[in-house]
């Protein structure tokens, strides 16, 4: 008997597949996917590339729609067809790519990097998806993506974040306070993003704003001239609140952390409620604080409430308007005095108390 080659054996095979008809071409490749998913863990890798190669030819001849089910069958398969995949993975239809950059494990990191590298929005955004990525992964798609696509990967736990990852996401979030905001809560993003990100520095503020509210610094203890407007919670929502903040400070876990997510969350109840408790002082006595225009009272009741200067600073920026740069400065500069000197931080707190008990009496005696 005459041996065949394995070049001999290719030419058949094409001829065969040429000369099928397009139902026919369908009717061998679903075949092949049922074999692939019933005997995944039993076919050697000498099959699955045989397969490989069959399929290659294959989905040359049939409608985009089948190759969408294709993609969808081998997305769960470790012992994948590599060639098919990566042609798949790569297909500028995103519908058919989309199913196997989200899912297959048998994509390596070359494969998704080259396709990050040069492909569509709705194919980063699967990849972004995936279950894990690698840190140079990520990289490339921090680097080509949209504001979506970054959001994609702060919210997915299992994407890896190299430090020049975060360094890009850093200079996004300064002109998307969303992505600032998800990068903040994103568990397990380091302190120093944190405090990054927290310092940046703040968007200047339109004419109109400047008009409408002329900003004056007067002294090392003034703060600003501007209107400061918080939402105030109604009562009932500080008591609800002070059962779990109290439990988080029993169990030490309300510090820096918490208190920066409740600031980037807006949960004000929450974040009046733990100045309170951390601090000592009654929940009027913070609500006063957090709305006088001079802003000493409250850095001295964060000081009080052992917050560091970047938990601070994101507390005095939330109230209503953002501090310039020289009254942040004045700002830094008052808490580090206090930080020295507690013995004169009593004294002023002792004060600040005083004046938020007398403001009522005093705008009743005005009347």
């Amino acid at each position: 008997m005459t041996a065949i080659s394995a070049a001999d054996l290719i030419v058949e095979l094409d001829a065969t597949i040429a000369g099928s008809s397009s139902e026919r071409c369908v009717r061998i490749l679903r075949r092949i996917i049922e074999l692939l998913v019933a005997r995944n863990d039993r076919l050697q890798e000498l099959h699955v590339a045989l397969l490989d190669d069959i399929l290659v030819r294959l989905i040359a001849r049939v409608a985009p729609a089948m190759l969408v089910e294709l993609s969808t069958a081998l997305a769960d398969l470790r012992a994948a067809p590599k060639n098919t995949l990566q042609r798949l993975a790569s297909c500028e239809d995103a519908a058919i790519a989309v199913p196997v950059l989200r899912q297959s494990p048998a994509l390596s990191r070359e494969d998704l990097i080259k396709i990050a590298a040069s492909s569509s929005e709705s194919h980063l955004l699967a990849i972004a998806d995936r279950r894990g990525i690698a840190n140079a992964v990520t990289d490339v798609l921090l680097q080509r993506g949209s504001s979506k696509v970054c959001l994609a990967i702060i919210e997915n736990p299992r994407a890896n974040l190299s430090d020049a990852g975060y360094s890009v996401l850093i200079g996004r979030a300064e002109q998307d306070d969303e992505i600032a905001k998800a990068l903040t809560l994103r568990p397990g993003t380091p302190d120093r993003v944190v405090r990054a990100l927290l310092s940046a520095s703040p968007r200047p503020a339109t004419a109109t704003n400047a008009d409408a509210h002329p900003s004056a610094f007067s002294g090392a203890t003034a703060c600003s001239e501007v209107s400061v407007t918080v939402k105030r919670p109604r009562d009932a929502e500080y008591a609800a609140a002070r059962p779990e903040i109290e439990s988080l400070n029993r169990t030490g876990r309300l510090n820096d952390s918490t208190v920066n997510r409740f600031v980037i969350r807006g949960e004000t109840a929450n974040l009046f409620t733990a100045l309170s408790v951390l601090s000592g002082a009654p929940v009027e006595v913070v609500k006063h604080v957090m709305a006088d225009p001079d802003c000493e009272g409250l850095v001295m009741a964060c000081r009080a409430s052992r917050l560091n200067w970047q938990t601070t600073l994101a507390i005095l920026n939330n109230r209503g308007a953002r501090l310039s740069f020289g009254e942040r400065e004045r700002a830094q500069e008052l808490f580090e005095k206090l930080h020295l000197s507690t013995s004169q931080w009593s004294v002023r707190w002792g004060e600040i108390s005083a004046g938020a008990n007398d403001r009522p009496a005093k705008s009743r005696a005005s009347r």
